[in-house]
């Protein structure tokens, strides 16, 4: 191996196994497994021994990549003995007093073996960055497993604080404002300058989730975009064309695979861009270092005109959206509970049962892979794991997991719907939080539930229901059962705030690879769906239903107002500042309209006949289906209502109740023609009153067949050729009386 590397650039022979491209594949090996001149062929296995002794020995420090093609069960089994093996003996120590499973410990020896390899350190000088850029690649490759446990077991022995998780390590706090513009590398110095100035002013007033989002939108989403189209600009005075692109621009978004949409949030961007411009302008009235940069606003107000309408189109979404799924909220919780208590079961049936036991459960049969013996979650008051296989089908099941994802599911639906709170407020709630109020005139006892201030900076008390205290309750019985009879003192990450709260007595917070943590939003999000799911509810197109926790807040705002509750009051207990706001919630199902209308033919229903509202007897219904089988004519339809005679006596082609069948055009133009021809015949015979007769016929046809043609075409192309009568003489060899053309006439009409 080392005259191969030998034969490779590089100072040193890392350098030179870098060179050689030893990481990436394993083809090299194939290649130099070749006839040697001194010892005949050489073995593949014996070029792997000598690499496994260079790994060991620190002379090389393979990549992460290369551990994903080679196998090097050796080098596994030999590294906790050569490096760092007493700490390696305490590792595995740490892990059997934290009953973790055999699986999971080989999943975290293998994890730090190529920690120590890759890094050239021993295990006590492994760091937080090594395990990032472990993790960083795994996430990429999702090959690496058993990271979690390995950081929790190296706390466990000292390497890191015992309070501290790898997720912990991982996040970053709060930016500055200058790294926030800097990250799009804004080019000119001077325009960078401002936008931060310009953002420091405006961050005391704003949470950083949303200056975040307003440094993205002008830093990025403006002047990046800008500078990347045109090179040079120096100022915040954009000329017309420039400024007129960018808009242009701005309609489309580019995703990464270089495809494009539609930019959905066009006019809020717009928005911000015109409020930075008339900011500026307005502090340079009391501060004058910021006239420097006082510029017209690219963005006029016509630009924005559309907001409001578009923000009326978000709100109608909204309210479909609450439309579609008030009425469903009854199924979604009667499945969560169920499927609770399935699930409940199911564990409970798994846990009496011995390692390699089979039970029936539901109409199913299932065969314990993990003993139950020391094992437990949920509700059965032991703690750890129990796996099952199905034996119909051969899946393998995580008892305990499914049973906690479904009693949280539960307790989550069950406060959102019964509190109407945030997602945010929702994992805020700490047993700190259930608080009790004695009425003043009866001395009653009341449950109250304090919102901590989140969105709006308002702290609001709710009344707890009975409903809601028995799921609150539920919930600390459960922690308290599986945490020595005390609710864990958990701290929470905000990822909006980018923040870390102190440790609370959180009351959404379960067990995460054997350490308790507050849910995060996503798993909020995929909980409450994986629940509708079991449901099987879809939406009007047919497309599987989903729920936010935010639709909760709208379904709880509509049926306390539409149960009576007034609307300020809801806005109290929704902590909106602005009776607006909760009206905007409110406008679903349009309550007041709906009654007021109903009300509205009701007074007019007492004005007419009782008998109008009578069931039909059988001759009155023969009489009107009769009535629309009469309404089939030669020309199309008559339209005439029901109940009323025929005012013309039955010359359909004079009546404008005539709805004609477009397919029926040829025939309307031949009875043109044939009343043309009636109309020649009655002049030469001197049939004056006859003829007048036939041309009211005529002229009456001729405006049908246009009308006809408008309706199809637009215009009045189509009955040019029939605008002047077409005399034609009669045949003398045929018979031309006036009784049989008359008769001929009358047939061709009817």
């Amino acid at each position: 191996m080392l005259e191969w590397l030998a034969t490779h650039p590089g100072e040193g022979w890392q350098q030179r196994w870098m060179a050689a491209r030893g990481d990436h594949g394993l083809d090299w090996m194939d290649d130099l497994a070749v006839a040697d001149p001194r010892s005949g062929q050489i073995n593949r296995a014996e070029l792997g021994a000598g690499l496994n002794w260079l790994f060991l020995a620190r002379v090389l420090q393979p990549g992460y990549d290369f551990f994903s093609h080679y196998k090097a069960f050796v080098v596994f089994e030999l590294t906790p003995k050569i490096i760092s093996p007493d700490l390696f003996t305490q590792f595995a120590d740490v892990a059997n007093a934290a009953k973790v499973s055999d699986r999971d410990l080989g999943l975290a020896r293998r994890a730090l073996v190529k920690i120590t390899l890759h890094t050239g350190r021993d295990l006590d000088g492994v760091t937080s960055d090594d395990f990032a850029e472990c993790q960083a690649w795994g996430s990429r490759h999702k090959r690496i497993k058993g990271l979690h446990v390995a950081w929790d077991l190296l706390a466990g022995v000292g390497v890191f604080g015992k309070d501290t998780s790898l997720r912990d390590s991982m996040r970053t706090g709060q930016q500055s404002t200058s790294d926030l513009v800097d990250f799009y590398r804004i080019r000119s110095r001077s325009v960078r300058d401002v936008l931060v100035r310009y953002l420091e002013e405006r961050r005391p007033g704003m949470d950083y989730n949303s200056l975040r989002g307003l440094a993205g939108s002008l830093a990025g989403t403006f002047w990046a975009d800008i500078e990347q189209h045109h090179p040079g600009i120096d100022d915040l005075r954009l000329p017309e064309p420039v400024a007129q692109a960018w808009k242009e621009r701005l309609h489309v978004v580019t995703t990464s695979n270089g495809s494009t949409r539609a930019r959905r949030s066009r006019l809020e961007v717009l928005t911000v861009v015109r409020a930075f411009y008339l900011d500026i302008q307005e502090w340079a009235h009391a501060d004058p270092s910021w006239a420097m940069w006082a510029a017209p606003s690219p963005v006029r107000r016509g630009d924005t005109g559309g907001i409001v309408k578009a923000r009326q189109q978000v709100s109608a979404q909204m309210h479909q959206r609450i439309r579609e799924r008030l009425p469903q909220v009854p199924i979604l919780v009667e499945t969560a509970e169920r499927h609770r208590a399935d699930q409940r079961d199911l564990l409970q049936a798994a846990t009496k049962m011995p390692a390699g036991g089979v039970f029936e459960h539901s109409g199913r049969r299932y065969r314990v892979l993990d003993s139950a013996a020391d094992t437990t979650s949920g509700d059965c008051g032991k703690p750890g794991q129990v796996v099952v296989e199905e034996t119909s089908s051969g899946d393998t099941l995580d008892l305990s997991r499914a049973e906690d994802e479904a009693f949280w599911s539960w307790a989550i639906i069950e406060t959102l719907r019964h509190t109407g709170v945030r997602i945010e407020e929702l994992l805020e709630v700490t047993h700190l939080a259930l608080v009790s109020y004695h009425l003043p005139d009866t001395a009653e006892l009341v449950p109250l539930l304090q919102v901590v201030p989140s969105k709006s900076n308002e702290e609001r008390l709710l009344l707890i229901s009975p409903e809601l205290a028995s799921v609150f309750a539920t919930i600390i019985t459960r922690l308290r059962r599986h945490n020595g009879g005390t609710v864990p003192l958990v701290s929470r990450y905000d990822g909006h705030e980018r923040l870390t709260g102190p440790a609370l007595p959180h009351l959404f917070q379960r067990r995460v690879r054997r350490r308790s943590q507050v849910i995060s939003y996503n798993t909020v999000h995929r909980l409450l769906n994986s629940t509708v799911a079991l449901t099987g509810l879809r939406d009007a197109a047919g497309q599987p239903l989903n729920f936010t926790a935010h639709d909760f807040r709208r379904i709880f705002t509509t049926e306390a107002v539409t149960g009576g509750l007034p609307v300020h009051i809801a806005a109290r207990l929704l902590g909106h500042h602005s009776l607006s706001t909760t009206q905007a919630y409110l406008a679903v199902f349009q309550d007041d309209l709906i009654r007021t209308y109903r009300g509205f033919l009701d007074a007019r229903r007492a004005v007419r006949p009782p008998a109008e509202y009578r069931e039909p007897t059988n001759e009155e219904w023969r009489e009107f289906q009769q009535h629309f089988e009469l309404r089939k004519l030669e020309l199309g339809t008559c339209g005439r209502p029901y109940g009323t005679p025929c005012q013309h006596e039955h010359a359909c082609i004079r009546c404008p109740m005539l709805r004609l069948d477009p397919k029926q055009r040829g025939r309307l133009v031949e009875i043109i023609r044939n009343l043309t021809d009636r109309i020649a015949e009655a002049r030469m015979n001197g049939w004056h009153g006859e003829a007048q007769g036939l041309h009211t016929s005529l002229e009456a046809a001729r405006n049908k067949l246009a009308t006809l043609d408008r309706s199809r075409h637009g215009d009045k192309r189509g009955v040019t050729d029939l605008a002047t009568p077409v005399i034609r003489r009669p045949d003398p060899s045929a018979d031309s009386s006036p009784l049989s053309q008359a008769t001929t006439d009358r047939k061709e009409l009817t």
